[in-house]
Protein backbone atom coordinates (compact mmCIF):
# COMPACT_ATOMS: atom_id res chain seq x y z
CA UNK A 1 0.00 0.00 0.00
CA UNK A 2 1.44 3.22 -1.13
CA UNK A 3 0.95 5.61 1.94
CA UNK A 4 -0.37 8.98 0.12
CA UNK A 5 -0.82 11.82 1.75
CA UNK A 6 -4.86 11.58 1.45
CA UNK A 7 -4.05 8.06 3.16
CA UNK A 8 -2.54 9.69 5.74
CA UNK A 9 -5.27 12.56 6.21
CA UNK A 10 -8.17 9.88 5.58
CA UNK A 11 -6.46 7.37 8.71
CA UNK A 12 -6.38 4.57 6.29
CA UNK A 13 -2.47 3.99 7.25
CA UNK A 14 -3.49 0.84 9.38
CA UNK A 15 -1.54 -1.33 11.34
CA UNK A 16 0.86 -3.96 10.40
CA UNK A 17 -1.78 -5.60 7.96
CA UNK A 18 -0.94 -2.70 5.26
CA UNK A 19 2.29 -1.71 5.57
CA UNK A 20 5.67 -3.31 6.41
CA UNK A 21 9.33 -2.51 7.68
CA UNK A 22 11.79 -1.24 4.55
CA UNK A 23 14.33 -4.09 4.12
CA UNK A 24 16.99 -2.55 6.29
CA UNK A 25 14.84 -2.59 9.33
CA UNK A 26 15.45 -4.89 12.03
CA UNK A 27 14.01 -8.29 12.37
CA UNK A 28 10.41 -8.34 13.66
CA UNK A 29 10.37 -9.45 17.03
CA UNK A 30 7.26 -12.53 18.02
CA UNK A 31 4.08 -10.99 18.84
CA UNK A 32 4.06 -10.91 22.47
CA UNK A 33 0.84 -10.73 25.04
CA UNK A 34 -1.01 -7.72 23.64
CA UNK A 35 -3.18 -9.10 21.15
CA UNK A 36 -5.03 -5.59 19.86
CA UNK A 37 -3.56 -2.95 18.43
CA UNK A 38 -2.09 -0.69 20.77
CA UNK A 39 -1.80 2.69 18.33
CA UNK A 40 -5.68 3.60 19.08
CA UNK A 41 -4.39 7.12 19.95
CA UNK A 42 -2.59 7.64 16.99
CA UNK A 43 0.85 9.35 16.48
CA UNK A 44 2.15 13.20 17.14
CA UNK A 45 4.91 15.30 16.36
CA UNK A 46 5.98 19.03 18.21
CA UNK A 47 7.83 21.52 18.71
CA UNK A 48 10.12 21.51 15.80
CA UNK A 49 13.37 23.31 15.79
CA UNK A 50 16.20 23.27 12.96
CA UNK A 51 17.76 20.06 13.67
CA UNK A 52 14.75 17.77 15.16
CA UNK A 53 11.04 17.31 16.95
CA UNK A 54 9.73 15.39 19.22
CA UNK A 55 8.27 11.89 18.00
CA UNK A 56 4.78 10.86 20.61
CA UNK A 57 2.63 7.65 20.72
CA UNK A 58 0.87 5.96 23.53
CA UNK A 59 -0.01 2.38 24.11
CA UNK A 60 -3.47 1.49 24.57
CA UNK A 61 -5.89 -1.27 23.41
CA UNK A 62 -7.93 -0.54 25.33
CA UNK A 63 -8.42 3.42 25.58
CA UNK A 64 -11.39 4.00 27.86
CA UNK A 65 -9.95 1.64 30.34
CA UNK A 66 -11.41 3.11 33.79
CA UNK A 67 -7.87 3.28 35.55
CA UNK A 68 -6.52 5.44 32.85
CA UNK A 69 -3.80 2.47 31.40
CA UNK A 70 -5.60 1.66 28.16
CA UNK A 71 -5.60 -2.19 28.70
CA UNK A 72 -2.24 -2.52 28.89
CA UNK A 73 -0.09 -4.96 30.81
CA UNK A 74 1.97 -3.82 34.01
CA UNK A 75 5.46 -4.06 32.03
CA UNK A 76 7.84 -2.75 29.75
CA UNK A 77 7.09 -2.55 26.09
CA UNK A 78 10.23 -1.62 23.58
CA UNK A 79 8.85 0.53 21.17
CA UNK A 80 10.30 1.06 18.23
CA UNK A 81 10.63 4.32 16.05
CA UNK A 82 11.48 4.81 12.43
CA UNK A 83 11.83 8.51 10.44
CA UNK A 84 12.12 8.73 6.80
CA UNK A 85 12.73 11.04 3.58
CA UNK A 86 9.76 9.32 1.81
CA UNK A 87 6.16 8.40 2.94
CA UNK A 88 7.20 4.76 1.72
CA UNK A 89 9.71 4.84 4.06
CA UNK A 90 12.40 3.34 1.50
CA UNK A 91 15.24 6.54 2.68
CA UNK A 92 15.30 5.91 6.21
CA UNK A 93 17.08 8.60 7.88
CA UNK A 94 17.26 7.42 11.60
CA UNK A 95 15.64 4.30 13.78
CA UNK A 96 15.71 3.78 17.15
CA UNK A 97 13.79 2.02 20.12
CA UNK A 98 12.02 3.68 23.44
CA UNK A 99 10.37 2.18 26.36
CA UNK A 100 7.01 2.26 26.94
CA UNK A 101 6.50 2.20 30.74
CA UNK A 102 3.53 1.60 33.13
CA UNK A 103 4.73 4.40 35.37
CA UNK A 104 4.07 6.80 32.29
CA UNK A 105 0.60 4.94 30.98
CA UNK A 106 3.09 3.82 28.19
CA UNK A 107 3.54 7.04 26.50
CA UNK A 108 6.62 7.52 24.14
CA UNK A 109 8.48 10.82 23.71
CA UNK A 110 11.38 10.64 20.80
CA UNK A 111 13.47 13.48 21.18
CA UNK A 112 15.35 13.51 17.69
CA UNK A 113 18.38 15.46 16.46
CA UNK A 114 20.99 16.04 13.73
CA UNK A 115 18.30 16.13 11.31
CA UNK A 116 18.41 18.49 8.32
CA UNK A 117 16.66 21.94 8.41
CA UNK A 118 14.06 22.92 6.96
CA UNK A 119 12.72 19.41 5.34
CA UNK A 120 9.74 17.30 5.67
CA UNK A 121 10.13 13.98 7.17
CA UNK A 122 7.81 11.03 7.98
CA UNK A 123 7.73 8.81 11.06
CA UNK A 124 5.88 5.73 12.44
CA UNK A 125 6.50 3.58 15.37
CA UNK A 126 5.85 -0.64 15.98
CA UNK A 127 5.59 -2.46 19.31
CA UNK A 128 5.16 -6.14 19.54
CA UNK A 129 4.52 -6.48 15.71
CA UNK A 130 2.42 -3.99 15.70
CA UNK A 131 2.62 -0.54 13.14
CA UNK A 132 1.36 2.34 13.86
CA UNK A 133 -0.38 5.17 11.40
CA UNK A 134 2.34 7.50 9.79
CA UNK A 135 2.60 11.20 11.04
CA UNK A 136 4.50 14.15 8.64
CA UNK A 137 6.65 16.15 10.67
CA UNK A 138 9.35 18.75 9.62
CA UNK A 139 12.56 20.83 10.97
CA UNK A 140 12.69 24.26 11.35
CA UNK A 141 14.42 26.45 8.81
CA UNK A 142 18.33 27.85 10.37
CA UNK A 143 17.70 30.51 12.47
CA UNK A 144 19.26 32.72 10.13
CA UNK A 145 17.68 31.54 6.90
CA UNK A 146 15.80 34.06 5.05
CA UNK A 147 12.22 32.09 4.72
CA UNK A 148 9.40 32.57 2.07
CA UNK A 149 6.53 31.62 3.85
CA UNK A 150 5.25 29.44 6.43
CA UNK A 151 1.49 28.14 6.20
CA UNK A 152 0.44 27.90 10.40
CA UNK A 153 -3.09 27.26 11.96
CA UNK A 154 -4.06 27.62 15.16
CA UNK A 155 -6.92 26.24 17.33
CA UNK A 156 -8.68 25.82 20.41
CA UNK A 157 -11.34 24.43 22.96
CA UNK A 158 -12.45 21.24 21.70
CA UNK A 159 -15.44 20.00 24.16
CA UNK A 160 -15.98 16.62 22.86
CA UNK A 161 -19.76 16.17 23.93
CA UNK A 162 -20.26 19.34 22.17
CA UNK A 163 -19.44 17.95 18.58
CA UNK A 164 -17.58 16.30 15.96
CA UNK A 165 -14.20 17.37 15.50
CA UNK A 166 -14.69 17.71 11.68
CA UNK A 167 -12.88 21.42 11.94
CA UNK A 168 -9.34 19.50 12.96
CA UNK A 169 -9.81 17.17 9.41
CA UNK A 170 -10.53 20.25 7.96
CA UNK A 171 -7.16 21.77 9.13
CA UNK A 172 -5.43 19.02 8.30
CA UNK A 173 -7.15 18.31 4.88
CA UNK A 174 -4.82 21.97 4.26
CA UNK A 175 -1.79 20.78 5.19
CA UNK A 176 -0.55 23.42 7.56
CA UNK A 177 3.51 23.11 8.23
CA UNK A 178 2.97 23.79 12.00
CA UNK A 179 -0.38 24.04 13.73
CA UNK A 180 -0.65 25.90 17.55
CA UNK A 181 -3.03 24.62 20.07
CA UNK A 182 -3.73 27.64 22.39
CA UNK A 183 -5.99 25.62 25.46
CA UNK A 184 -8.71 23.49 26.12
CA UNK A 185 -7.66 20.37 24.11
CA UNK A 186 -9.77 18.81 26.31
CA UNK A 187 -12.57 19.22 28.83
CA UNK A 188 -12.86 17.95 32.30
CA UNK A 189 -17.03 17.73 33.12
CA UNK A 190 -18.62 14.33 33.38
CA UNK A 191 -21.09 13.69 31.43
CA UNK A 192 -24.82 15.80 31.53
CA UNK A 193 -22.76 18.65 33.47
CA UNK A 194 -22.07 20.68 30.25
CA UNK A 195 -25.07 20.82 28.12
CA UNK A 196 -25.94 22.85 24.64
CA UNK A 197 -28.86 23.67 23.29
CA UNK A 198 -30.93 20.74 22.04
CA UNK A 199 -28.93 17.94 24.05
CA UNK A 200 -25.01 16.97 23.54
CA UNK A 201 -24.45 14.81 20.70
CA UNK A 202 -21.75 12.77 22.12
CA UNK A 203 -20.66 12.00 25.87
CA UNK A 204 -17.74 12.00 28.09
CA UNK A 205 -16.94 8.38 29.51
CA UNK A 206 -16.21 8.52 33.34
CA UNK A 207 -16.26 10.69 36.10
CA UNK A 208 -15.00 14.71 36.43
CA UNK A 209 -11.37 14.22 35.99
CA UNK A 210 -9.34 14.73 39.75
CA UNK A 211 -7.54 11.90 39.76
CA UNK A 212 -4.65 10.99 37.04
CA UNK A 213 -6.51 7.78 36.25
CA UNK A 214 -9.17 10.18 35.54
CA UNK A 215 -7.47 12.84 33.11
CA UNK A 216 -5.41 9.90 31.48
CA UNK A 217 -8.71 8.06 30.22
CA UNK A 218 -10.29 11.64 29.12
CA UNK A 219 -7.40 12.11 27.73
CA UNK A 220 -7.38 8.78 25.63
CA UNK A 221 -11.20 9.60 24.47
CA UNK A 222 -10.44 12.68 22.81
CA UNK A 223 -7.19 11.04 21.31
CA UNK A 224 -9.54 8.02 19.50
CA UNK A 225 -11.73 10.55 18.14
CA UNK A 226 -9.94 9.96 14.20
CA UNK A 227 -10.57 14.00 13.41
CA UNK A 228 -7.79 15.03 15.57
CA UNK A 229 -5.51 12.01 15.10
CA UNK A 230 -5.92 13.30 11.31
CA UNK A 231 -4.58 16.91 12.68
CA UNK A 232 -1.84 15.39 14.83
CA UNK A 233 -0.61 13.35 11.95
CA UNK A 234 -0.16 15.65 9.46
CA UNK A 235 1.81 18.40 10.84
CA UNK A 236 3.91 19.55 14.07
CA UNK A 237 1.95 20.99 17.07
CA UNK A 238 2.85 23.42 19.42
CA UNK A 239 0.57 23.08 22.72
CA UNK A 240 -0.48 25.31 25.58
CA UNK A 241 -2.86 24.96 28.49
CA UNK A 242 -5.61 26.90 29.67
CA UNK A 243 -7.63 26.14 32.47
CA UNK A 244 -10.55 23.34 31.54
CA UNK A 245 -7.12 20.80 30.99
CA UNK A 246 -6.73 21.19 34.80
CA UNK A 247 -10.69 22.87 35.70
CA UNK A 248 -12.30 25.53 34.99
CA UNK A 249 -11.51 29.17 35.19
CA UNK A 250 -8.32 28.05 37.89
CA UNK A 251 -5.73 30.21 38.95
CA UNK A 252 -2.07 29.31 40.35
CA UNK A 253 -2.78 27.47 43.50
CA UNK A 254 -6.44 28.87 43.22
CA UNK A 255 -9.53 26.57 41.79
CA UNK A 256 -12.90 27.91 40.77
CA UNK A 257 -14.53 26.60 44.19
CA UNK A 258 -12.57 26.06 47.36
CA UNK A 259 -11.06 22.77 46.84
CA UNK A 260 -8.79 21.09 49.71
CA UNK A 261 -7.40 18.88 47.67
CA UNK A 262 -6.73 20.74 44.61
CA UNK A 263 -2.89 20.77 44.42
CA UNK A 264 -3.21 17.02 44.27
CA UNK A 265 -5.35 17.82 41.01
CA UNK A 266 -3.52 20.33 39.47
CA UNK A 267 -0.55 17.61 39.81
CA UNK A 268 -2.43 15.00 38.18
CA UNK A 269 -3.72 17.01 35.70
CA UNK A 270 -0.05 18.50 34.66
CA UNK A 271 1.12 14.38 34.58
CA UNK A 272 -1.22 13.44 32.14
CA UNK A 273 -1.03 16.51 30.18
CA UNK A 274 2.42 15.88 29.27
CA UNK A 275 1.80 12.23 28.73
CA UNK A 276 -0.73 12.76 26.13
CA UNK A 277 1.24 15.78 24.60
CA UNK A 278 4.32 16.00 22.22
CA UNK A 279 6.49 18.17 24.49
CA UNK A 280 10.09 18.09 25.13
CA UNK A 281 11.41 17.21 28.63
CA UNK A 282 12.10 20.25 29.61
CA UNK A 283 8.15 20.19 30.07
CA UNK A 284 8.35 17.19 32.22
CA UNK A 285 6.24 18.24 35.63
CA UNK A 286 7.77 18.30 38.96
CA UNK A 287 4.46 17.71 41.08
CA UNK A 288 1.84 20.90 40.91
CA UNK A 289 4.65 22.52 38.63
CA UNK A 290 5.12 22.49 34.80
CA UNK A 291 7.34 24.42 32.71
CA UNK A 292 4.96 25.17 29.42
CA UNK A 293 6.52 28.74 28.36
CA UNK A 294 8.83 28.83 25.68
CA UNK A 295 9.92 29.68 21.60
CA UNK A 296 9.65 29.08 18.87
CA UNK A 297 11.91 29.91 15.88
CA UNK A 298 10.70 29.53 11.89
CA UNK A 299 14.51 31.27 10.46
CA UNK A 300 14.12 35.30 10.12
CA UNK A 301 10.76 35.03 9.49
CA UNK A 302 9.08 34.81 13.35
CA UNK A 303 9.16 33.31 16.26
CA UNK A 304 6.69 32.09 18.46
CA UNK A 305 6.35 33.42 21.96
CA UNK A 306 4.23 30.40 23.31
CA UNK A 307 2.67 31.46 26.82
CA UNK A 308 0.62 30.23 29.97
CA UNK A 309 -1.42 32.43 31.22
CA UNK A 310 -2.83 29.73 33.88
CA UNK A 311 -0.02 28.88 36.32
CA UNK A 312 1.58 32.20 37.48
CA UNK A 313 -1.38 34.32 37.20
CA UNK A 314 -3.13 36.51 40.42
CA UNK A 315 -6.12 35.27 40.75
CA UNK A 316 -8.92 36.58 39.15
CA UNK A 317 -10.76 40.32 40.36
CA UNK A 318 -13.66 41.03 42.16
CA UNK A 319 -15.06 37.40 42.32
CA UNK A 320 -14.57 36.43 38.19
CA UNK A 321 -16.78 37.11 35.93
CA UNK A 322 -17.83 40.09 33.98
CA UNK A 323 -17.36 43.31 36.10
CA UNK A 324 -16.95 46.92 36.44
CA UNK A 325 -13.34 46.25 38.20
CA UNK A 326 -11.18 49.15 39.88
CA UNK A 327 -9.12 46.00 41.15
CA UNK A 328 -8.33 45.14 38.19
CA UNK A 329 -6.18 47.67 37.58
CA UNK A 330 -3.59 47.02 40.60
CA UNK A 331 -0.04 47.12 38.95
CA UNK A 332 0.90 44.22 41.31
CA UNK A 333 -1.36 41.50 39.78
CA UNK A 334 0.14 39.89 36.62
CA UNK A 335 -1.14 37.56 34.15
CA UNK A 336 2.13 35.55 33.27
CA UNK A 337 3.98 36.24 37.11
CA UNK A 338 7.00 38.21 37.42
CA UNK A 339 9.31 35.93 36.03
CA UNK A 340 7.51 34.60 32.43
CA UNK A 341 7.36 38.41 32.08
CA UNK A 342 10.71 39.09 32.21
CA UNK A 343 11.43 36.36 30.00
CA UNK A 344 8.64 37.55 27.47
CA UNK A 345 10.28 41.29 27.39
CA UNK A 346 13.99 39.90 27.19
CA UNK A 347 12.83 38.19 23.94
CA UNK A 348 11.43 41.20 22.62
CA UNK A 349 14.31 43.12 23.02
CA UNK A 350 16.43 39.99 21.45
CA UNK A 351 14.54 39.54 18.48
CA UNK A 352 15.82 39.89 15.13
CA UNK A 353 12.41 38.05 13.74
CA UNK A 354 10.15 39.78 11.40
CA UNK A 355 7.03 38.85 12.76
CA UNK A 356 6.60 38.33 16.43
CA UNK A 357 3.48 36.19 17.80
CA UNK A 358 2.18 35.61 21.13
CA UNK A 359 0.44 32.29 21.17
CA UNK A 360 -1.52 32.25 24.68
CA UNK A 361 -4.84 31.52 25.92
CA UNK A 362 -7.21 34.35 26.63
CA UNK A 363 -8.84 37.75 25.16
CA UNK A 364 -5.66 40.48 24.94
CA UNK A 365 -7.20 43.42 23.87
CA UNK A 366 -9.86 45.57 25.95
CA UNK A 367 -13.65 43.74 25.42
CA UNK A 368 -16.19 45.83 26.81
CA UNK A 369 -19.69 44.28 27.16
CA UNK A 370 -21.27 47.71 28.66
CA UNK A 371 -22.84 50.47 26.18
CA UNK A 372 -22.76 52.84 29.37
CA UNK A 373 -19.90 55.02 30.68
CA UNK A 374 -18.79 51.96 32.82
CA UNK A 375 -16.37 49.55 31.40
CA UNK A 376 -17.57 46.15 32.08
CA UNK A 377 -14.89 43.55 30.75
CA UNK A 378 -13.89 40.09 31.48
CA UNK A 379 -12.18 39.07 34.95
CA UNK A 380 -10.39 36.03 33.56
CA UNK A 381 -9.18 37.67 30.17
CA UNK A 382 -6.44 40.48 29.99
CA UNK A 383 -8.85 43.00 30.81
CA UNK A 384 -8.75 41.66 34.44
CA UNK A 385 -4.97 42.36 35.00
CA UNK A 386 -4.78 45.58 32.76
CA UNK A 387 -1.31 46.76 33.99
CA UNK A 388 0.40 43.49 33.47
CA UNK A 389 -1.11 43.63 29.52
CA UNK A 390 0.30 47.70 29.86
CA UNK A 391 3.78 46.17 30.62
CA UNK A 392 3.84 43.57 28.10
CA UNK A 393 2.60 46.13 25.39
CA UNK A 394 4.77 49.00 26.34
CA UNK A 395 7.56 46.22 26.43
CA UNK A 396 7.26 45.45 22.32
CA UNK A 397 7.12 48.82 21.86
CA UNK A 398 10.12 49.97 23.84
CA UNK A 399 11.89 47.03 22.18
CA UNK A 400 11.13 48.17 18.83
CA UNK A 401 9.19 44.50 18.04
CA UNK A 402 8.54 45.28 14.18
CA UNK A 403 5.59 43.26 13.60
CA UNK A 404 3.49 42.37 17.22
CA UNK A 405 0.29 39.77 16.39
CA UNK A 406 -1.49 37.82 19.54
CA UNK A 407 -3.15 34.79 18.37
CA UNK A 408 -5.64 33.75 21.57
CA UNK A 409 -7.68 31.24 21.90
CA UNK A 410 -10.66 30.58 24.76
CA UNK A 411 -13.70 32.54 23.56
CA UNK A 412 -15.66 30.21 21.72
CA UNK A 413 -15.92 32.86 18.63
CA UNK A 414 -13.28 34.16 16.38
CA UNK A 415 -12.61 37.88 16.67
CA UNK A 416 -9.51 40.36 14.66
CA UNK A 417 -9.09 42.95 16.44
CA UNK A 418 -6.13 46.34 16.87
CA UNK A 419 -4.73 46.62 19.69
CA UNK A 420 -4.27 50.04 21.70
CA UNK A 421 -2.32 51.45 24.47
CA UNK A 422 -5.40 53.81 25.27
CA UNK A 423 -8.47 52.28 24.53
CA UNK A 424 -10.70 54.95 26.05
CA UNK A 425 -9.29 56.45 22.85
CA UNK A 426 -10.50 55.36 19.63
CA UNK A 427 -8.02 57.39 17.56
CA UNK A 428 -5.06 56.62 19.57
CA UNK A 429 -2.35 54.79 17.68
CA UNK A 430 -2.77 51.28 17.32
CA UNK A 431 0.70 49.47 18.52
CA UNK A 432 -0.68 45.34 17.21
CA UNK A 433 -2.81 43.32 16.20
CA UNK A 434 -4.87 40.13 17.77
CA UNK A 435 -6.53 36.91 15.92
CA UNK A 436 -8.75 35.14 17.58
CA UNK A 437 -9.66 31.88 16.74
CA UNK A 438 -13.29 30.39 17.40
CA UNK A 439 -13.81 26.66 18.94
CA UNK A 440 -13.59 22.98 17.49
CA UNK A 441 -16.32 22.61 18.70
CA UNK A 442 -17.64 24.02 22.47
CA UNK A 443 -20.68 25.89 22.04
CA UNK A 444 -22.40 23.70 19.58
CA UNK A 445 -22.57 24.71 16.03
CA UNK A 446 -23.13 28.62 16.74
CA UNK A 447 -24.17 31.21 14.56
CA UNK A 448 -23.07 33.68 11.60
CA UNK A 449 -22.41 36.93 12.45
CA UNK A 450 -21.60 40.26 10.62
CA UNK A 451 -19.94 42.38 13.68
CA UNK A 452 -20.67 45.51 11.69
CA UNK A 453 -24.63 45.22 12.53
CA UNK A 454 -23.93 44.43 16.19
CA UNK A 455 -24.87 47.34 19.14
CA UNK A 456 -21.28 45.91 20.59
CA UNK A 457 -18.92 47.45 17.85
CA UNK A 458 -20.17 50.98 18.49
CA UNK A 459 -18.30 51.35 21.31
CA UNK A 460 -15.07 48.93 20.61
CA UNK A 461 -14.36 49.91 17.35
CA UNK A 462 -11.11 48.41 17.51
CA UNK A 463 -12.58 45.13 17.58
CA UNK A 464 -13.10 44.50 13.49
CA UNK A 465 -14.55 40.95 13.02
CA UNK A 466 -17.01 38.79 15.64
CA UNK A 467 -17.97 35.37 14.58
CA UNK A 468 -19.49 32.20 16.39
CA UNK A 469 -19.39 29.60 14.03
CA UNK A 470 -17.15 26.59 14.85
CA UNK A 471 -13.66 26.77 13.53
CA UNK A 472 -10.15 27.69 13.66
CA UNK A 473 -7.92 30.02 11.56
CA UNK A 474 -5.06 29.43 8.59
CA UNK A 475 -2.53 31.57 7.86
CA UNK A 476 0.41 32.28 5.32
CA UNK A 477 2.72 34.46 6.94
CA UNK A 478 5.60 35.74 4.38
CA UNK A 479 8.12 38.51 5.03
CA UNK A 480 5.67 41.26 3.74
CA UNK A 481 2.27 40.12 4.83
CA UNK A 482 0.71 37.96 7.45
CA UNK A 483 -2.82 36.46 5.95
CA UNK A 484 -5.76 35.13 8.36
CA UNK A 485 -7.90 32.96 7.06
CA UNK A 486 -11.11 32.54 10.03
CA UNK A 487 -12.40 29.02 8.42
CA UNK A 488 -15.61 27.81 9.74
CA UNK A 489 -18.05 25.00 10.28
CA UNK A 490 -21.67 25.42 9.15
CA UNK A 491 -22.44 22.79 11.58
CA UNK A 492 -20.71 20.60 14.43
CA UNK A 493 -23.53 18.85 15.89
CA UNK A 494 -23.47 15.97 13.34
CA UNK A 495 -20.23 14.88 11.37
CA UNK A 496 -19.12 15.83 7.79
CA UNK A 497 -19.86 19.56 7.55
CA UNK A 498 -17.49 21.46 4.90
CA UNK A 499 -15.58 24.73 5.64
CA UNK A 500 -15.03 27.49 4.20
CA UNK A 501 -13.54 31.03 4.68
CA UNK A 502 -15.97 33.42 6.90
CA UNK A 503 -12.95 36.32 6.61
CA UNK A 504 -9.77 37.21 5.43
CA UNK A 505 -7.35 39.59 7.50
CA UNK A 506 -4.42 40.78 6.02
CA UNK A 507 -1.31 42.68 8.15
CA UNK A 508 1.05 44.08 6.63
CA UNK A 509 5.06 44.45 7.11
CA UNK A 510 5.58 47.38 9.74
CA UNK A 511 1.60 48.45 9.83
CA UNK A 512 -0.06 47.46 13.03
CA UNK A 513 -3.50 47.15 11.92
CA UNK A 514 -5.99 45.04 10.15
CA UNK A 515 -7.04 45.32 6.24
CA UNK A 516 -10.22 42.92 4.95
CA UNK A 517 -9.78 41.25 1.84
CA UNK A 518 -12.58 39.07 1.59
CA UNK A 519 -16.19 38.73 3.63
CA UNK A 520 -18.30 35.91 3.22
CA UNK A 521 -21.37 35.77 5.01
CA UNK A 522 -24.48 33.51 4.73
CA UNK A 523 -26.86 34.62 2.62
CA UNK A 524 -29.60 35.26 5.47
CA UNK A 525 -27.05 37.48 7.34
CA UNK A 526 -25.94 39.63 4.66
CA UNK A 527 -29.54 40.47 3.81
CA UNK A 528 -29.62 41.25 7.77
CA UNK A 529 -27.06 43.77 7.69
CA UNK A 530 -29.29 46.68 7.74
CA UNK A 531 -31.07 45.29 11.04
CA UNK A 532 -28.53 45.97 13.92
CA UNK A 533 -29.37 43.85 17.01
CA UNK A 534 -30.10 45.97 20.34
CA UNK A 535 -28.07 46.43 22.61
CA UNK A 536 -29.79 44.37 25.21
CA UNK A 537 -29.35 41.36 22.93
CA UNK A 538 -25.72 40.82 22.42
CA UNK A 539 -23.83 39.17 24.79
CA UNK A 540 -20.41 38.97 24.47
CA UNK A 541 -18.99 36.43 26.49
CA UNK A 542 -18.72 32.60 25.46
CA UNK A 543 -17.09 30.81 27.56
CA UNK A 544 -19.53 28.11 30.32
CA UNK A 545 -21.82 30.99 31.92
Amino acid sequence: MVLTRRSLLLGTAAAGVTTTWSSAALAAPPRGPLRRDPFTLGVASGDPDPDGFVLWTRLAPTPLAEDGLGGMPDRDVPVEWEVADDERFRRVVCRGAAVARPRSAHAVHVVLGNLRPGREYFYRFRAEGFLSPVGRTRTAPPTWANVDSLAMSFASCAQYEHGWFTAYRRLAEDEPELILHLGDYQYEYRAGDYVIDGGNPRDHQGPETVTLAGYRQRHAQYKSDPDLQAAHAVAPWAVVFDDHEVENNWADEVPEQPDAAFLARRAAAFRAYYENMPLRRTSIPNAIDMQLYRRLRWGRLLTVHLLDTRQYRSDQACGDGYRECAEAADPARSITGAEQERWLLDGFRRSTARWDLLGQQVFFGQRDNNSGPAVVTSMDAWDGYTASRDRITRGWLDAGVRNPVVLTGDVHAHWAGELKLDYADPTSRTVGTELVCSSITSGGNGVDRVPGTHAWAAWNPHLRFWNTQRGYVRTRITPGTLTADFRVLPFVTTPGAAAHTRATFVIEDRVAALHQTADNPTPAVAAARSAPAAADTVRLETERP
